[in-house]
């Protein structure tokens, strides 16, 4: 920058600390085309800051294709001064996929294992749900647009179980559900690090972890309103329509 306008690099660096500005720096992002997104959010967000009465509000995703991987050679534990070593090549020791159900209010989580993700294991999974809640409360399950949340095996169960209520983010906006929050303290709290030679053993640390996490569970407080997101999404998007032109 500095060789194309003809100024210093030290007086780039300034500009850019005075502005801001951080071209090194990139990230991701995708906007919805759901033609129903206000309305979803609306009704997730409205769930999330004013729940229905004598009703549970729950998370539910599931965390497909988790990998049971031993690392090449045995990892080298903490020493003074030296961080915990692994080999960076692994060994795959087969799949499993962990349902789960963040209760919003209390934070404590619902769990069950399959080896497959199809409807049936989601049918699976809401009997389960519906065996663990208390007969007099509704059920009121926050999901993305997973074709399996949609299949007519769904239907019919919910059909047969009035008290369950389905709510859908709008596509391309996993960050309004909670339970993402929750899956990613697993993945970087025990998935990253851990060490497994099966998938019986992988399976036994994730149910050890779900029932330590809801020995002391924490929920997760949401605090911005519909219209403040919307406020903000339409604020970015008039920002970046006017930087093109």
């Amino acid at each position: 920058m500095a060789k194309r306008s003809g100024l210093s690099k030290s007086t780039v660096g300034r500009i850019g600390k005075a502005f801001w500005l951080k071209p090194h720096l990139t990230e991701g992002f995708k906007l919805s085309g759901d033609p129903q997104f206000i309305e979803k959010v609306r009704d997730v967000v409205g769930l999330y800051l004013d729940p229905p009465e004598r009703a549970l509000v729950l998370c539910v995703d599931e965390q497909s294709q988790v990998q049971a991987l031993d690392r090449s050679q045995p990892v080298l534990a903490i020493l003074l001064g030296t961080p915990e070593r692994r080999t960076h090549d692994y060994v795959r020791h087969g799949l499993t996929s962990l349902f789960a159900a963040l209760d919003m209010a209390t934070g404590q989580v619902i769990g069950s294992l399959h080896r497959r993700h199809r409807s049936t294991e989601f049918r699976r999974f809401l009997a389960t749900l519906d065996k663990q809640v208390p007969d007099e409360l509704a059920v009121h399950l926050v999901c993305d647009n997973y074709a399996t949340h949609k299949t007519d095996t769904i239907g019919r169960w919910l059909a047969a179980h009035p008290r369950f209520h389905l709510h859908f983010v709008p596509t391309s906006s996993s960050w309004l559900s909670q339970v993402e929050r929750w899956f990613a303290e697993l993945t970087t709290k025990l998935l990253q690090r851990g060490v497994h030679t099966s998938v019986h053993a992988l399976e036994a640390d994730i149910r050890a972890w779900i029932e330590t996490w809801n020995q002391d569970p924490k929920p997760f407080v949401w605090t911005k309103t519909a219209d403040e997101i919307l406020g903000n999404l339409s604020s970015y998007l008039q920002r970046t329509n006017h930087s093109r032109h």
